[in-house]
């Protein structure tokens, strides 16, 4: 195969940098991988070829350390960095910094990145090139006062998000006048330490609306093609959780008339490499433009799977000045691919609290039409200083009932243990008739999937031996999930409640639970963002009392009883161990509480 550079440094960690370290290396292209301290023997550095430490654990303190990575670019001598998502992968100041250095910067160009990656020029560029937003503000908001008159004007609830960021993080959606102070400090603070950026501005938040994307992928010669869809609707906290492609009950004429604005939006701030136009459709016709990810994403491989197109490959070409090698009317989808992202979250309850730790066990699923791209082997530890991400299930068949019981298939034989993950969850989301419907949006997971009560369809199969199941558990209840064949998909109608538990096992407390004695523990390790209580506060049930981040998530720790607050066992910026006391919680004032 060609190889269009040398040797490419990956400045990234976990499963996009084993993406890119592979997919150079079967076009004989030597990699360089970086590294924190925490990740010094991780999966992705022990498939490079060379390694460099950035020191340090956080974010902030290694791969977002720019000094760091261009000293390792330096002692590299790598041709081109490639910045996978997440982290640089959209900081224009950055992309400034490795072409200076006289080094190619794999992606869009930085004037593209700043026109793009700021969420508040994009919509103007939309606007200009005919492709209506959502409705919202084009100024970056300055007070919390702002949110509360575009909430007045346009109607509750509205959504304040980072200007610069992407992947859920820097949003909150807000109801009345009375969040609004909170939501705006709050957005500010995730956007602040997720993206480097602690700009926010405002939007109408739609009350069912599916999110689609559109991947595009142009050149440095004026060709733009746009090669599909992807439905991402299943969603939770603003994160995907299921996305495929392509998107179900999706008419072609709206599908060429996205594609056409993507490439329009894209053509607007002259963009080159791959990237992805996103769209939030209100069925049955109405689309607005959302933002435009100047990067890869990480659901990519559903594309992948549809076009037969390594959209890495073409990334690393194109950076290379090489053109397209396909035109529109080459490009051809089929069949239907699914992705979940198996998180290492706990999702009992809905909550979906981050769960880092030592990966005890792992074992993939296999078969037909089954990919598995992961940034972790068993007795790798999971950080909570990261995202969340441990690997992607990804399949794909001739149609979407098949790739549906194929993804349960997978995910029913896939073994993870030491850390909770969402495979739970998504077993959850494919079972309910909802999403076989296409009935979900982006709002479903959070206000209609019921975790911690769900009804399963169970299959009757019409002939042949019974139907092998998998037994999951979700919120200490247990559920039987069919391993659904293509005889029997078509008669998988019927539910079944949920069941108690079988003999000999028992359900979980929720994580994150508080004791009978009103002691507030950490559901994980992390780190103490704010804590809003002191000694001698009365609190009542269910009011928050600290917040802590972990795997670029805040999570609100609230009261389980009322009472007083008795001791307060950790300060701003302190780090905690999961299972440790933050708040002790107690009857009467603290003078009777110490006799």
């Amino acid at each position: 195969m060609h190889r269009p550079f040398s040797k490419v440094l990956v400045a990234n960690r976990g499963e996009i940098a084993v993406r890119v370290i592979r997919a150079c290396r079967e076009l004989g292209i030597a990699t360089v991988a970086v590294h924190s301290d925490v990740d010094a023997d991780s999966l992705h550095v022990r498939l490079a070829d060379e390694r460099y430490a950035l020191g340090g654990q956080t974010a902030a303190e290694s791969y977002l350390n720019t000094a760091a990575v261009l000293d390792a670019l330096a002692r590299s001598g790598a041709e081109a960095l490639h910045p996978g998502y997440g982290f640089f992968s959209e900081n224009a100041d950055f992309a400034r910094a490795i072409t200076a250095a006289g080094v190619v910067f794999v992606g869009p160009p930085p004037a593209a990145i700043e026109i793009m990656g700021d969420k508040v020029s994009s919509r103007i560029a939309a606007e200009k090139a005919g492709v209506a937003g959502v409705p919202g503000t084009t100024e970056v908001l300055t007070c919390a006062d702002q949110v509360v008159a575009f909430g007045e004007q346009c109607g509750w609830p509205v959504a304040i998000k980072a200007a610069f960021g992407g992947g859920g993080r820097g949003i909150r959606v807000v109801r009345s006048p009375e969040e609004v102070p909170a939501a705006f400090k709050s957005a500010r603070s995730e956007a602040l330490a997720g993206f480097g950026r602690a700009e926010c501005y405002v939007e109408k938040y739609l009350t069912w609306p599916r999110h689609v994307e559109m991947q595009i992928l142009a050149d440095a010669h004026g060709n733009y093609l746009w090669l599909g869809e992807r439905d991402c609707s299943a969603q939770r906290r603003h994160q995907k959780l299921v996305e495929e492609a392509p998107a179900p009950d999706f008419p072609d004429d709206l599908r060429r008339a996205m594609g056409e604005a993507a490439v329009r939006v894209a053509r607007a701030c002259g963009y080159i490499n791959a990237g992805t136009v996103e769209f939030l459709y209100d069925p049955p016709g109405d689309f607005w433009f959302l933002e435009m990810n100047t990067r890869l994403q990480v659901e990519h491989p559903v594309t992948e799977l549809t076009t037969g197109i390594d959209l890495v490959v073409e990334q690393l070409r194109v950076a290379a000045g090489e053109p397209l090698r396909l035109t529109q009317a080459e490009v051809a989808c089929r069949g239907h691919a699914i992705e979940c992202r198996i998180n290492a979250e706990d999702p009992t309850g809905g909550r979906f609290l981050p769960s880092p730790g030592t990966i005890t066990a792992l074992v993939a699923a296999g078969g037909p039409g089954v990919r598995w791209d992961a940034g972790y082997q068993a007795g790798d530890e999971v950080p909570p200083f990261y995202d969340n991400l441990v690997g992607k299930l990804v399949v794909c068949g001739a149609d979407r009932t098949t790739a549906i019981a194929r993804m349960v298939r997978a995910l029913g034989e896939t073994k993870i243990q030491g850390i909770a993950t969402t495979i739970p969850a998504h077993l959850a989301i494919l079972a309910h008739a909802d999403f076989r419907a296409a009935r979900h949006s982006t709002r479903w997971v959070e206000e209609r999937l019921d975790l911690a009560g769900v009804v399963v369809p169970q299959a009757a199969p019409a002939a042949g031996p019974p139907c092998p199941a998998a037994e999951v558990e979700v919120g200490g209840r247990w559920y039987t999930v069919p391993r659904f064949t293509n005889a029997v998909e078509a008669a998988a109608q019927r539910g079944v409640a949920a069941s108690a538990p079988p003999s000999g096992r028992r359900g979980t407390k929720s994580a994150g639970s508080r004791g009978s004695s009103g002691t507030v523990i950490s559901p994980m390790q992390g780190r103490i963002v704010k804590v809003l209580v002191e000694v001698g506060d009365r609190v009542v049930v269910d009011q928050p009392v600290c917040v802590i981040e972990a795997m670029k998530m805040e999570s609100t720790l609230t009261a389980e009883r009322a009472g007083t607050v008795l001791e307060v066992a950790v300060t701003p910026g302190q780090a905690v161990r999961a299972d440790e006391v933050v708040v002790l919680i107690g009857d009467g004032d603290t003078t009777e509480e110490a006799r």
